[in-house]
């Protein structure tokens, strides 16, 4: 059976944890921690990064940062996973829940300033697939409302967005602040694991201090104060050194990781497209985004028909998957929301399918995969 994903490792991993253990320092904010922050800024233009024990980790970090209280509101996409809304409700936010484009899952810019009220927030976008939101027309919203936005990275390590300019920017180095994830199903991976972008010098400060329990603990460690202590609200977001060495391993081999991504999806893309099959949509990618191949996905006529190419798939020995269900619509939320219809989510809940996309993936698969959707 060829999986929906399958974890890739670069063959460094292990000698890198030998050497954190060998380094005697595996609490955390240690060599490797150091390397990948120093890393990621210097890629993508980050102002500050720091690592978290998870993506979610680093939006819950966001929504310190961002003062959340309980008469705010927050604007996102239901299209997303619950991490992306949980920390702002458990700030007490009121989340506020936007639609999708007809033809690409990520938030609609078009429909957000008709949800902006006195007591708007921030706006968190979600990059999905790594494909780019529009991220002018947010940015220029929020400059006039005087919003924050968040950037929801998790799967857009490596990919960029071009602006009115003609400059090319990194997802999560445009907004305010900015989580990526390393889970085992992202292009780069650590098992668990995330990083929190700061892009606003304002929250620098403040960051280290949440993330190292709400004291004042990295200033002390690099001696600009001769004590630390107890200094504002915080928790245990840094991962050990272990992660980082593993982390550190994926980066050194991201250019290598991302090339056999995009040959891949670019593989799809074409076979697809000769194919030409009735009742089956290709993902779209906007002009100004370049995307990172996170995943390859197609958006079928109905859920029935979603169903119909998941059985045949797996029949023919392919694992495909589909993804999110709107929060808007779930258990938890669909008393809470105010009652508007959110057709494109609900349509990406029911046709949305995702096709086996991983670095070891044969390539002479996928002609096999597209025939079976046929």
């Amino acid at each position: 059976m060829i999986p929906f994903n399958k974890v890739h490792t670069t063959g460094k991993e292990i000698q890198y944890l030998g050497e954190a253990i060998a380094n005697g320092k595996l609490s955390g904010n240690g060599p490797f921690t150091v390397l990948c922050q120093t890393f990621f800024e210097e890629k993508y233009g980050i102002k500050k990064a720091l690592l978290t024990t998870s993506g979610t980790d680093a939006l819950e970090m966001c929504a310190l940062l961002a003062n959340i209280q309980t008469s705010d509101e927050v604007i996102m996409p239901s299209y997303t996973f619950v991490s992306t809304a949980l920390p702002f409700l458990r700030q007490g936010a009121k989340v506020v829940f936007a639609d999708s484009y007809s033809n690409n899952p990520n938030i609609d810019a078009g429909s957000i300033e008709a949800l902006i009220t006195p007591n708007t927030k921030a706006i968190v976008i979600v990059h999905y697939a790594g494909i780019a939101c529009d991220m002018d027309a947010i940015m220029n919203l929020a400059s006039r409302y005087n919003l924050l936005v968040i950037e929801d990275a998790a799967q857009a390590i490596d990919s960029y967005y071009t602006n009115k300019k003609g400059i090319k920017k990194a997802l999560g180095s445009i907004g305010h602040l900015a989580a990526f994830s390393f889970h085992e199903t992202k292009n780069i991976i650590s098992g668990e694991g995330g990083l929190l972008a700061i892009n606003d010098e304002r929250f620098i400060k403040r960051s280290e201090i949440i993330w190292e329990k709400g004291t004042n603990r990295a200033e002390f460690f690099r001696g600009e104060v001769n004590k630390y202590g107890w200094v504002d609200i915080g928790s245990s977001f840094l991962p050990s050194e272990l992660i980082a060495a593993f982390l550190w391993a994926q980066f050194e081999s991201l250019d290598a990781i991302q090339e056999k991504r995009k040959l891949i999806w670019n593989t799809y893309n074409r076979i697809f497209s000769d194919k030409n099959i009735k009742d089956i949509q290709l993902p779209f990618v906007p002009e100004y985004a370049s995307h990172n191949a996170h995943a390859f996905f197609i958006v079928t006529k109905d859920l029935e028909h979603r169903n119909r190419l998941i059985t045949k798939l797996k029949n023919a020995g392919f694992t495909a998957v589909f993804h999110y269900l709107s929060l808007h619509a779930s258990d938890y939320f669909k008393g809470k929301h105010d009652g508007r219809n959110l057709p494109n989510s609900d349509k990406f809940t029911d046709c949305l399918l995702r096709l086996p996309l991983f670095y070891d993936l044969d390539i002479n698969c996928i002609t096999q995969i597209v025939n079976q959707c046929a």
